[in-house]
């Protein structure tokens, strides 16, 4: 559970690069030194983050380039999340020589290059997925969620063990839609935060390998651990609509 939301000035090192979206030039001398940990979409797929040992990295995919990168002088970062192309990020610890813990997230504004605010758990973070209204948690066995404008906890979700952080939000403003596993083996719980309406699907009889919404958290597709079929589903009334195999 949380046991800390408190705000902070973590100052980043920024390598000579003004302004949250401008441009930059990679040192072919860092790439030896640089390990990848994790990549990371944003939400409309135009933009991805590269969290790496020494920091993190952002790039533009038409035309390709990277648009700019933050370095720590001591350990980077396993998770990487993006608001679309805006200047506010969350961040989590990653990599072997990281100077912060893998149960916190900090709320990073590149605008300000600084971190506005930290939410401290009792164990790692497993995910943390954003839109403009919300910004969720994923820990393996509960999720936790928080309006973006004060940080207040909303809402707290226990589910079935989900080492791999499994969690979908839809971004149109007309809707609020989350999907992550249930408490039973193949479950998934469906949110309608707008709607005030929690729906619960058995998707899959094996464990859940991959779910995500489309834009308007409608339509919802999973997979499982046997990897054989996926699966499309209604989130309004659940029902199954396709089958991909």
């Amino acid at each position: 559970s949380v046991t800390a939301l408190r705000f902070g000035s973590y100052e980043l090192e920024n390598s000579g690069i003004s302004g949250p979206f401008s441009s930059s030039e990679t040192d072919v001398n860092d790439l030896d030194a640089t390990e990848l940990i994790n990549v990371f979409w944003n939400q409309d797929y135009s933009c991805f983050a590269a969290g790496t040992s020494h920091g993190f990295r952002i790039y533009n995919c038409d035309p390709f380039s990277e648009t700019f990168r933050r370095d720590l002088k001591n350990g980077g970062f396993g998770i990487v999340e993006m608001l679309f192309r805006c200047n506010i990020l969350a961040l989590v610890s990653g990599g072997s020589n990281s100077q912060y813990s893998s149960n916190k997230v900090m709320i990073w504004d590149d605008h300000q290059c600084r971190c506005i605010g930290e939410f401290s758990f009792r164990s790692e973070v497993r995910a943390v997925k954003l839109r403009r209204d919300r910004i969720v948690v994923v820990l393996e066995h509960k999720i936790f969620v928080y309006n973006f404008i004060d940080l207040k906890l909303l809402h707290q979700i226990e589910t079935l063990s989900n080492p791999r952080g499994l969690c979908c939000l839809s971004h149109s403003m007309n809707t609020s839609v989350m999907v992550c596993p249930g408490r039973r083996r193949g479950q998934v719980r469906i949110e309608h935060f707008g709607l005030n309406l929690t729906k619960i699907i058995q998707a899959h009889d094996a464990h859940l390998a991959s779910l995500t919404l489309t834009l308007d958290g409608l339509l919802l597709a999973t997979a499982s651990t046997r990897g054989t079929l996926i699966r499309v589903f209604n989130t309004m009334d659940g029902t199954c609509l396709q089958e991909v195999v």
